[in-house]
C-alpha cells in the first residue's frame, strides 16, 4: 500500500474518532455517528490479528508480512 493510502485511512479514522466525540456531546446528528461506526467497524476487520482469526490471513488480498 502506498504511503498516500495510508496517510488517507488515518486522516479518515481521525475525522471518524471526532464524529464520535462529537456526536456523544450531541454536537452532530446521531447519522454521523452511524457512518462513523461502519467505518471503524471496516477498519477493524482489515486488521491483521481479526482476518487471521477467520482464516483469511494467507489469502490472496493479504499484505505482504
Amino acid at each position: 500500500m502506498t504511503e498516500h493510502q495510508e496517510t488517507t485511512k488515518h486522516l479518515v479514522d481521525l475525522v471518524s474518532v471526532a464524529t464520535v466525540l462529537g456526536t456523544l456531546t450531541s454536537m452532530l446528528p446521531a447519522i454521523a455517528a452511524a457512518f462513523s461506526i461502519i467505518w471503524s467497524i471496516i477498519r477493524i476487520w482489515e486488521t491483521k490479528t481479526v482476518q487471521g482469526w477467520f482464516g483469511r490471513k494467507g489469502g490472496s488480498d493479504a499484505i505482504d508480512e
